[in-house]
């Protein structure tokens, strides 16, 4: 890897705004900027003092970077001399596993965040190691996933405490193999460099890593203030020594120095990793709000301010640095996104029973939260309009039934289903009169159903294949059963009538020879953890 880097932020015309804020706006120019003077070599340090000082800091840039680099090269000609500066590296070269496969045409880019001192705007932050990759870590380790469809935009974060188990890497700077071992996923990143952190995460997860990009804090507060403060809330004051910040019970404006001290920020609530993500999501999540609402898509002069000051703090692969084609695919793509549309997500997590300090990931939620990702093929979410119903996905009662020959087809749809929201009634049979297989698969409602039609669309939106049309009228079912879903404890008995059913009607899910699965979504469960970049800014 080049140690040769652009700097990209010594051209900037820059005037006084409010206090402790620097103004992005310049003269618009009718040419690409002059290329940034280099930067002086960058390396890492090694010991747990600067992971402890660096704390969350990668959460923030990763958000702004995933989204400058997603969406802000629509305009390749124009910014690509302040992109020109950026490091690359070729970790396709290093990594000796067998690779999963992307069958789906989704984008998965690996995006980490290196503990780093050196710099001089690293420097101060605690004592660069001499020895340049010694004891490096990756403190944030995010997927950003973008739909096949380039509709919607997901982050994962995996717990940088997580025991896992590493897989065989090639050294970072020889052909040295290292054996398999049982460490903190973070450790991957100290054995092989970037390409043992991508095969170590495309072994556990199934998902392969299209590209990465790594980052470091040098130019974070840059960002920050380009983007002219981001606000925050807390429900209780700080006045932290350790990560230089003092700030009131309440809504701040940040500026990028108080940034910093905020997503380094340890001596806070009960000062676990976990819930210090979780604040660190809500920061990334108005970062985004501000960058896809507030024009800095649209606007050349505001926007190259930020593409310089990401330049100054990321490493991307060779390959996606240097495919315009590529860029520009998701620069289009992001700038339809919507705030709503940006989710962030972590991998869900139990406590590790061998070491209170440590976790590891939850066996049940967490490959579900992977299988997701990789069968991504949801289509996109028709737009709502105020003439049509649409029901909530736990309002749509649905009986499975099993048409096919296939023993126990409708029970393991209906926990498919449950999982995914919906109010799974009951399950039962329905094989055509001469006992074979039904050929088709239907969405039946009641022939005096109104609304039946808009709850049958909720049903087909989450089944994989075409989506299917609904039809009146139902079909008469055998051995009848009520149903209650896995790891749950409410049993609804109900035999697919519409007795009792009120306002909502019971829609059959009739299971044919054509049915080809229930669509791979996130978990609920997970969902409910998550956070949108459209959420509210509340107070933590």
């Amino acid at each position: 890897m080049s140690n040769h880097r652009s700097g990209g932020v010594q051209d900037r015309l820059v005037a006084p705004t409010s206090p402790g804020f620097r103004s992005s706006r310049r003269a618009a120019a009718s040419a690409p900027p002059p290329p940034p003077p280099p930067r002086e070599p960058r390396g890492r340090r090694s010991g747990d003092d600067g992971r402890k000082k660096l704390s969350g800091l990668a959460w923030t840039s990763i958000a702004l970077t995933g989204l400058v680099v997603a969406g802000s090269l629509t305009g390749y000609t124009f910014y690509r001399t302040a992109l020109a500066g950026i490091v690359t590296n070729d970790p396709g070269t290093k990594i000796i596993n067998p690779r999963p496969a992307n069958a789906t045409g989704a984008l998965n880019v690996l995006i980490v965040g290196s503990d780093t001192r050196h710099g001089a705007g690293n420097a101060r932050y605690g004592q660069a190691d001499s020895r340049i990759d010694s004891g490096k870590r990756t403190d944030t380790m995010i997927l950003m996933h973008i739909s096949p469809t380039r509709d919607k935009a997901q982050l994962i974060s995996f717990p940088r405490d997580s025991m896992v188990q590493i897989p065989q890497c090639e050294a970072e700077k020889s052909k040295t193999v290292l054996p398999t071992t049982r460490d903190m996923i973070n450790s991957a990143y100290n054995r092989g460099g970037i390409a043992c952190t991508i095969t170590t995460i495309e072994t556990l997860t199934g998902i392969r890593i299209d590209h990465n990009v790594e980052v470091d804090f040098n130019g974070f507060k840059a960002i920050v203030d380009e983007l002219e403060g981001i606000e925050v809330c807390l429900n209780n004051p700080v006045d932290d020594k350790n990560s230089k910040l003092k700030l009131p019970r309440g809504r701040s404006t940040l500026n990028g120095e108080q940034a910093l001290g905020y997503v380094r920020l340890r001596a806070y609530g009960n000062g676990s990793d976990l819930e210090r993500i979780k604040r660190q999501q809500l920061f990334a999540s108005q970062v985004v709000k501000k960058i896809t609402t507030g024009g800095w898509l649209t606007n050349p002069t505001k926007l190259l301010g930020v593409i310089q000051a990401a330049s100054s703090s990321v490493t991307m692969d060779k390959k996606l640095a240097s495919d315009p084609n590529r860029l520009l695919e998701i620069a289009q793509s992001a700038r339809s996104l919507t705030a709503s549309k940006v989710q962030f997500y972590m991998v869900p997590v139990l406590a590790d029973p061998t070491n209170s300090n440590r976790v590891v990931w939850d066996p049940a939620r967490a490959p579900k939260l992977f299988e997701a990702i990789k069968n991504d093929t949801a289509l996109p979410e028709p737009a709502p309009t105020a003439k049509k119903f649409v029901p909530k996905v736990e309002q749509v009662k649905v009986q499975v039934i099993n048409g096919t020959t296939t023993p126990g087809k409708a029970g393991e749809v209906a926990q498919q289903l449950a999982e995914l929201g919906l109010n799974v009634v009951g399950t039962g049979n329905a094989l055509t009169a001469e006992g074979t297989s039904q050929p088709k698969t239907l969405l039946l409602y009641g022939k005096r159903d109104t609304t039946g039609p808009d709850y049958a669309s909720v049903l087909a939106s989450k089944l994989s294949g075409t989506k299917r049309p609904s039809t009146k009228g139902k079909v008469k079912v055998t051995n009848p059963q009520p149903f209650t879903a896995a790891g749950t404890t409410q049993s609804v008995a109900d035999t697919g009538t519409d007795k009792g059913a009120g306002k909502a009607p019971v829609i059959q899910l009739l299971i044919g020879d054509d049915f080809t699965g229930v669509r791979t979504e996130i978990p609920e469960s997970i969902k409910e953890t998550g956070i949108s970049a459209d959420t509210k800014n509340i107070c933590a």
